[in-house]
């Protein structure tokens, strides 16, 4: 009973990342004599994008993604990136084991896997997006329509960069060790003849990765109400919890896949460009 709050205060903290929304500065200096602006604060800084430029933004996104590490060592998000590490680092060590162990032997999510199954939440993932396009075609709200293209071309950006790290990793899933198997042996051990464009490996999290890539996107650009942004990384949270439940990944790959979605859809989607 312990470890199963111990798990699920995990993927709480997982699904809360910061919230903080950035504001664009006025191009000059306010005039004294003039009302103060008004900030929509429904709404997060756009930027241009199209069915057109959704190629060209991803190639860049790519490039910005991948050259990261480069920005690291030059001492930029140096804080940010050593706390996702040592996170990550301290899930696998303590916490992936013993989790693998305790959901291998539950019964007691089996109505909570059966509703949360794989095909139910990428079903969701889709329809969910898909419907909000429709309604923001229907009332011609451009601001709608934009902001499911960058969703899309956030997990986009994340399936990439998750299918990549996957063919490399070769992680075993928890489903995949055997009862009694040794869970710190999982790396680099996953069977070829899987889709290599999907990821053979478990780390990270395909799933958990893509709903947080679009639960940031939407919550960015749409902080108000201010329950709007919780109930997007809530649900996100529940994706990726499942896929603890379900047996499909350790605790580690959950919280690299919603780490990394955040941070491709926060910053490298969403950020202003120049």
């Amino acid at each position: 009973m312990k470890f199963r709050y111990g798990v699920l205060l995990f993927l709480a903290v997982l699904s809360r990342p910061c919230l903080a929304q950035d504001l664009p500065d006025p191009s000059g200096p306010p005039d004294p004599s003039s009302p103060p602006p008004v900030i929509n604060e429904t709404s997060f800084p756009d930027r241009p994008v199209s069915w057109f430029k959704l190629v060209p933004n991803l190639a860049h996104d790519q490039k910005d993604i991948w050259t990261f590490p480069i920005s690291v060592a030059k001492g930029h998000h140096l804080k940010p990136t050593l706390i996702v590490s040592a996170i990550t680092v301290a899930a696998v060590a303590g916490v992936d084991e013993p989790s693998g162990r305790y959901f291998q032997g539950s019964r007691s999510y089996s109505r909570f896997n059966r509703v949360f199954s794989a095909d139910r939440t990428s079903r969701a993932m889709i329809v969910a997006p898909s419907v909000f396009y429709a309604i923001s075609l229907i009332r011609k709200d451009s601001y709608g329509q934009n902001s499911f293209l960058l969703a899309g071309e956030a997990v986009l950006d994340s399936e990439i960069v998750t299918s990549v790290m996957k063919d490399i990793d070769r992680r075993l899933k928890p489903i995949e060790v055997p009862p009694g198997g040794d869970f710190s042996q999982t790396w680099f051990k996953s069977a070829t003849g899987k889709s290599a464009f999907g990821g053979i490996g478990s780390f990270p999290s395909g799933h958990t990765i893509a709903a947080f890539s679009v639960a940031a996107v939407f919550a960015d650009r749409y902080p108000r109400p201010r329950w709007f942004p919780k109930l997007a990384y809530g649900l996100a949270g529940v994706v990726g919890f499942s896929r603890i439940s379900l047996q499909s990944h350790h605790p580690s790959d959950v919280f690299a896949g919603a780490a990394l979605g955040y941070s491709i859809a926060h910053y490298a989607v969403l950020h202003a460009r120049d």
